[in-house]
């Protein structure tokens, strides 16, 4: 694994030569050895069309590339960690979240209409990704950002899992999602916002849930 998370807040990335790092512009906190930072005008692994799909949909979050040899430390705005590991599978995720991931991975966009449709749209307003979400899809590891730290839930057929929309981080496996409305649900729960819905995943996978409603 190339991220090894330091503390709750900071990752350590392993630099070779040859390989290459993506990460937010501004998230370097330190670095040993020769490393070589550069704003990145292709939009990651994705390429130019990949870059262009992502300004349309917003989701354009500027990104360096990372290269040479040694040692990089990342953080960001005092944000929690968490590393996540893929293994030939895509992980759905919101822009701004991403602190830093490895090269082998291709970054794309996903129009939420395509899961759940009119409900995916109104998924997206309520857990505030918008219209599109990112995509990364092949074998790495990702560093992601959230308020309160992170916790991992697997969701299997016979178990699925509702999450709060505001809560939710992050998924990756072979999930079906929708947003389901729960009338009274937040009052039940002693939230009372007024706002009526619950993100309910199935399928095998995990989905990756903040200990927060607070967006970054």
């Amino acid at each position: 694994m190339t991220f090894r998370e330091i503390n709750s807040k900071m990752v350590e990335a392993t630099v070779a030569p040859g390989q290459r790092l993506f990460s937010q512009r501004g998230a370097m906190l330190a670095y040993r050895g020769d490393v070589s930072f550069t704003p990145n005008i292709q939009g990651g692994q994705g390429g130019l069309m990949s870059m262009i799909g992502r300004r349309v949909a917003g989701e354009a979050t500027p990104l360096m590339t990372v290269e040479g040899s040694g040692t990089v430390f990342f953080g960001h705005g005092g944000h929690h960690v968490h590393v996540i590991t893929l293994s030939g599978d895509t992980l759905y995720v919101e822009a701004d979240r991403l602190l830093a991931f490895e090269g082998t991975l291709r970054q794309g966009t996903m129009f939420l209409g395509a899961q759940g449709g009119v409900m995916g749209l109104v998924r997206g307003q309520a857990t505030g990704q918008g219209l599109f979400t990112t995509t990364l899809q092949g074998h790495g590891s990702v560093a992601v950002m959230a308020h309160g730290g992170v916790f991992e839930v697997p969701v299997t057929p016979q178990r699925p899992v509702h999450v709060d929309p505001q809560a939710y981080v992050a998924h990756h496996g072979e999930l079906r999602n929708r947003l389901s409305t729960a009338l009274g649900w937040r009052d039940m729960v002693g939230r009372g916002s007024g706002e009526a819905f619950q993100l309910e995943l199935s399928g095998n996978g995990t989905v990756y849930v903040q200990a927060s409603e607070e967006k970054l």
